[in-house]
């Protein structure tokens, strides 16, 4: 396998603005292959944003907010979903982006995944939406819990606080990944040594990236009582890179619109594994096991009737 750079782009959606926020990644993703990105990483729920007022509103109580998101989210095969495959297509890296997904009348936190010709190869649904979240998304199943397979090693990713939970870290471990996404809204000091302690964990390299954006990126007419000027932080960023070793290598940076680059180089993974494997020779199948339902959990199957004539007997 090949080495790469991969580049965690720390930026600000234009809230709430779908088309606005996809030029913006579109440049954003020009500028990092231009600097040698082979893969590019944005922030959970970048397009058109992250629905920051659930933490700030009694539930039920954003009708303006909610309504505009719904307007601004991205629905598979649509034309805004079309210009991030020709962004990723245009400068032959791949992308990984954060969009809030509609599908019918639910949406989704999820995590688009775009290969070098334009592909949609692959999608995560957040399992799980954290607190007020559950009153935005809906939840993701088993079926969007996969892995993307390149020339630099096997990329996968869990969505803010899924990487809480042991056991999906453990299948994506299981799945070989080597590169680990880590899309988040959580900023905090304490999201770094969860980072590192995946890395360290899974013998993998992370990207924990995060957006920056605070009560001035909202539109005047939204802000309200809900939100200040430049001074209200919704998110600081702490988006940071780490190493198989559990060793930061880029960031965590904070305040500022920065792309964080690394190199990544599968060989170091396999060296790390060498010392430990959470899915191989450091693993007690016989005393842990871990079964995972990849099966799409849709609410209603139509199975075809055959109403045709029974043959005839003999």
């Amino acid at each position: 396998m090949e080495k790469t750079i991969v580049a965690a782009v720390q930026a600000a959606p234009v809230f709430l603005d779908r088309d606005a926020t996809v030029d913006k990644a579109c440049a954003l993703i020009a500028e990092a292959a231009g600097n040698g990105a082979g893969l590019v990483a944005f922030p959970e729920a970048f397009v058109p944003g992250y629905p920051d007022w659930v933490w700030r509103t009694p539930a039920w109580h954003d009708g303006e907010f909610a309504q505009r998101l719904y307007a601004g989210a991205i629905e598979i095969g649509s034309p805004a979903a079309g210009r991030l495959a020709d962004a990723a297509a245009g400068s032959g890296v791949y992308v990984a982006i954060g969009v809030n997904e509609l599908d019918g009348g639910t949406l989704y936190n999820t995590l688009l995944y775009f290969a070098p010709d334009g592909t949609l190869v692959a999608r995560h649904r957040k399992l799980m939406p954290t607190g007020g979240e559950r009153t935005i998304w809906g939840m993701g199943d088993g079926s969007t819990l996969g892995v993307v397979t390149t020339p630099f090693g096997v990329v996968g990713s869990l969505i803010c606080w899924e990487n809480y939970m042991p056991l999906a870290r453990a299948a994506m471990y299981a799945q070989g990944v080597t590169i680990y996404l880590a899309p988040t809204w959580d900023n905090s000091e304490v999201w770094v040594p969860t980072l590192r302690h995946i890395a360290k964990e899974g013998r993998v390299y992370v990207l924990g990236v995060a957006p920056v954006l605070h009560g001035g990126h909202v539109p005047q007419e939204l802000r309200g009582d809900l939100y200040a000027g430049t001074g209200d932080w919704m998110s600081r960023g702490h988006s940071a890179i780490a190493g198989p070793d559990g060793q930061l290598i880029a960031g965590p940076v904070t305040d500022t619109e920065e792309i964080l680059y690394a190199e990544a180089d599968p060989r170091a993974v396999l060296a790390a594994r060498r010392e430990f494997d959470p899915v191989g020779h450091y693993a007690r199948p016989d005393v842990f096991h871990l079964s995972v339902d990849t099966t799409p959990r849709r609410p209603v199957s139509f199975l075809a009737v055959d109403d045709s004539p029974p043959a005839p007997s003999r």
